[in-house]
């Protein structure tokens, strides 16, 4: 019968949201139950610095988000509370966060690599053989028991 009553508490059209609502909370609750097994010196300590940020910034949206949720359910507007303030200085430094994981994985560029890609995508075998030729025929006319004249001294 206490069944029946809690069913008749909200309307029948909101019963698929609400079961879907009751598992996202079980599963919810299954993470935080998860993370709050291990203690947090023994987390944090396994954890690299950018990491650690990460984990502290997640943490404190995710307290924040379910304050900002509960006021919701208790008829309080949250967006007059101050915890819109403190969702939105989170969100600036995850941001921050972003910004510097994004900077570790950018492509560096590598000029030496980057000169010999050029030089070999613009290699034309004619072109080389044409300088070649050139050169030969610039030895075989300059006669070789002949000296070639220096420039005359500047005094």
């Amino acid at each position: 019968m206490a069944a029946d009553m809690r069913t008749e508490d909200y309307p029948h059209e909101i019963d698929e949201q609400l079961t879907g609502f009751d598992s996202s909370v079980s599963s919810v609750k299954t993470m935080l139950e998860k993370l709050m097994s291990m203690p947090r010196n023994d987390l944090l300590q396994k954890l690299d610095p950018l990491d650690q940020a990460k984990l502290d910034l997640m943490s404190a949206y995710t307290l924040n988000s379910l304050f900002w949720m509960y006021l919701v359910t208790q008829g309080v507007n949250p967006r007059e509370h101050g915890i819109k303030q403190e969702l939105e200085r989170i969100r600036t430094y995850m941001n921050r966060v972003k910004e510097i994981t994004d900077k570790k994985k950018a492509a560096r560029l590598d000029k030496g690599a980057a000169a010999r890609f050029l030089r070999n995508a613009l290699y034309d075998p004619e072109e080389k053989e044409s300088r070649k030729r050139t050169a030969s025929k610039k030895a075989a006319n300059t006669p070789a028991d002949t000296p070639q004249s220096k420039r005359p001294k500047q005094s």
